[in-house]
C-alpha cells in the first residue's frame, strides 16, 4: 500500500501543536486516506523533543528561534532528521505538511520577527524532505496531492 507522510496536527488524533491547539483536516479525500492506513503521521517538533504546548518558534537564518530569544534549532533539526527517516522508512510517496511551520512549512514560512510577516521559504523538515527527492504538499493542495497520487 502507498503511504503518505503527514504533520501530526493534520492527521487530528493526538493534540501536538505548539498553542495545544487543533488543526485536524477534515477533506474526504485525506478522511479516505486516513481510514485506508495510508497516512503516517509525525510532528517533527515533539519528535525533536519539544513539549506541547510550547513557545512560539520561527526560522531566522540557518536557526529557529523561540519569541524571547531561545535557541531550539538542535531539536527542531532533531525532529527533521525523524522526519525524513520515517519517510524512508515508509517508503512514502508523497508529503502533506503542515503549511506556514517553522518545521512543515512548504511555501511560506513566519519571517523570524513575530510580527506576523510571512517571507518565501520552507520549514527544517520539509527542506530535508524535499532534499532528499519527496514530494510535499500543504492542506490547501489536496487536489494536487490526489492527481499526484494517481500518477
Amino acid at each position: 500500500m502507498r503511504k503518505i507522510l503527514v504533520s501530526e496536527c493534520l492527521y487530528g488524533d493526538r493534540v501536538v501543536r505548539y498553542d495545544g491547539g487543533n488543526v485536524p483536516l477534515l477533506d474526504p479525500v485525506f478522511l479516505k486516506w486516513k481510514t485506508e492506513g495510508r497516512l503516517i503521521p509525525i510532528c517533527p517538533e515533539v519528535f525533536g523533543g519539544l513539549p506541547t504546548p510550547r513557545p512560539d518558534a520561527q526560522r531566522r537564518g540557518g536557526g529557529v528561534f523561540t519569541g524571547n530569544g531561545d535557541d531550539v534549532t538542535a531539536a527542531f533539526l532533531k525532529g527533521a532528521e525523524e522526519a525524513l527517516r520515517l519517510a524512508r522508512a515508509e517508503n512514502v510517496c508523497f508529503c502533506i505538511m503542515k503549511a506556514d511551520s517553522p518545521s512543515c512549512g512548504s511555501k511560506e514560512i513566519y519571517d523570524g520577527t513575530f510580527t506576523g510577516e510571512k517571507m518565501p521559504g520552507q520549514g527544517l523538515a520539509v527542506e530535508l524532505l524535499r532534499e532528499a527527492g519527496f514530494t510535499v504538499f500543504d492542506e490547501t493542495e489536496i487536489s494536487a496531492a490526489v492527481d499526484f497520487f494517481k500518477e
